[in-house]
């Protein structure tokens, strides 16, 4: 378990073991909190144990409570009905990118293709307009990336996402329609429609975990199968090996970490942890862990047995990881249909 002093204390346990030992710990380790800053949670809007962005804010017994809500949205049945829309996604992604031609063709696959791909996949589900995918995008990079800045640099009063997203909610509830917004306004919570603050929350992590983590993981792989011919050529000619090469993505190239918030002081292997310090819960760093994998820091393409911790561990497993998983797919698979060879 390493520390540093960075952001008024931070913990990072390193190991698959402890990593999950804290994800399960929800007495000692609270989710109200969940990306390392240099702020406190303070007085939130929406306190423990619901958080600003439920459930992944939540601490029990709500997080269970407001996790079930949107179960339904992401059943397996359900994702899997996407796919014939995610391919169409993808291919009109690779047309955009005009004539290529071998050996001199030259693009960028992250801007002009990957960064596309989740943003309309999750913005088609919301009810979003298909033209704002560039204020997705910057919003994402606002929440993830900037939030690193210097609190005092933030006007506390401009929250661009949530004015966007209130106008929408408002549209949504004056036009109503069949899409994952319109289901957030119409599900009960105790008998009663949930508060537009807490559609808001739910949105705001929907879009983040939906883009953020996703382009990350397509991106990571095209990026490896451009320097590893060998593994590009396994799955262009084994196109059964790409559900174990996901797989082998996901692991070796984890795109999440996640964080939780000391809930009160606590002795975590001889670590005198005191309430509020941050807690790293680095999935990548588990994914390497020895004693969990073997010849854990090689990519094998077809590993048979990957019970990665990609998708997190304990209460907060990502909800959305089959529509992960199917974009992921499909955008691999797209992509090296439509180009063998690159690199």
């Amino acid at each position: 378990v390493a520390h540093s002093e960075r952001y008024g204390g931070m913990w990072v346990p390193l190991t698959h073991e402890t990593v999950q030992e804290v994800a399960y710990d929800t007495d000692h380790f609270t989710s109200r909190t969940v990306i390392i800053n240099h702020t406190r949670p303070g007085d939130l809007a929406l306190p423990a144990p619901i958080g600003v962005a439920p459930p992944i804010t939540s601490d029990p017994p709500f997080h269970q409570i407001a996790r079930r809500l949107l179960l339904p949205a992401f059943a397996p049945k359900k994702i899997a009905a996407l796919e014939g829309e995610v391919r169409e996604v993808c291919n009109d992604l690779l047309d955009e990118l005009g004539e290529i031609e071998a050996g001199t063709s030259v693009f960028d696959a992250a801007v002009q293709y990957v960064q596309h791909v989740p943003v309309a996949v999750i913005g088609r589900m919301l009810g979003l307009p298909a033209d704002d995918g560039d204020i997705f995008r910057e919003f994402v990079h606002e929440i993830v990336v900037e939030i690193n800045q210097d609190p005092r640099e933030f006007d506390p009063e401009d929250r661009p996402l949530d004015a966007y997203l209130d106008k929408q909610i408002l549209d949504h509830i004056e036009n109503p329609r069949d899409d994952l917004i319109g289901f957030l306004l119409n599900v009960e919570l105790e008998g009663q429609k949930l508060d537009p603050e807490m559609v808001r929350g739910m949105i705001v992590l929907l879009l983040v975990a939906g883009i953020d983590t996703t382009w990350s993981a397509i991106g990571s792989s095209i990026w490896h199968l451009a320097q590893h011919p060998e593994d590009r050529q396994r799955l262009t000619k084994d196109p059964d090996a790409i559900d174990f090469a996901v797989e082998e993505f996901l692991r070796f190239y984890a795109p999440v970490t996640m964080a939780r918030m000391v809930a009160e002081d606590v002795d975590f292997h001889g670590c005198p942890m005191k309430q509020d310090d941050w807690v790293l819960l680095p999935f990548p760093a588990a994914n390497r862990d020895p004693k969990a994998f073997e010849d854990a820091d090689s990519f094998i393409v077809d590993r048979r047995e990957n019970r990665h911790a990609a998708f997190g561990l304990g209460i907060h497993r990502c909800l959305g990881s089959n529509l992960a998983r199917l974009e992921l797919r499909v955008a691999i698979e797209e992509f090296i249909a439509r180009f063998p060879k690159f690199e």
